[in-house]
């Protein structure tokens, strides 16, 4: 266990960031999850909804660090092409 105030200050913060992460990225997963189940049914007007929802949980995500701008763009990218193959 750390003995310095700064070094405990810096578990806190961390374990504060982690769970902050943890769910954010939770929230992330889901909305992919919802968006590909939408694509697998076949329901077109639910996986653009979906898709919607997503997209802006990823960018948020992003936006807050907890992904790579790079990484929540290629997201976003997979789940838009996968909504955009239903006709």
């Amino acid at each position: 266990m750390a003995n310095i105030k700064s070094a405990k200050k810096r578990i806190l913060v961390s374990k504060t960031r982690n769970e902050r992460n943890k769910s954010i990225k939770s929230a992330v997963k889901t909305a992919i999850k919802k968006v590909e189940a939408a694509v697998a049914a076949k329901d077109k007007a639910a996986a653009e909804a979906a898709l919607l929802a997503a997209t802006s949980t990823i960018d948020k995500a992003a936006k807050k660090g907890v992904y790579h701008k790079n990484n929540a763009a290629r997201k976003v990218s997979r789940l838009a092409k996968a909504v955009n193959t239903l006709a």
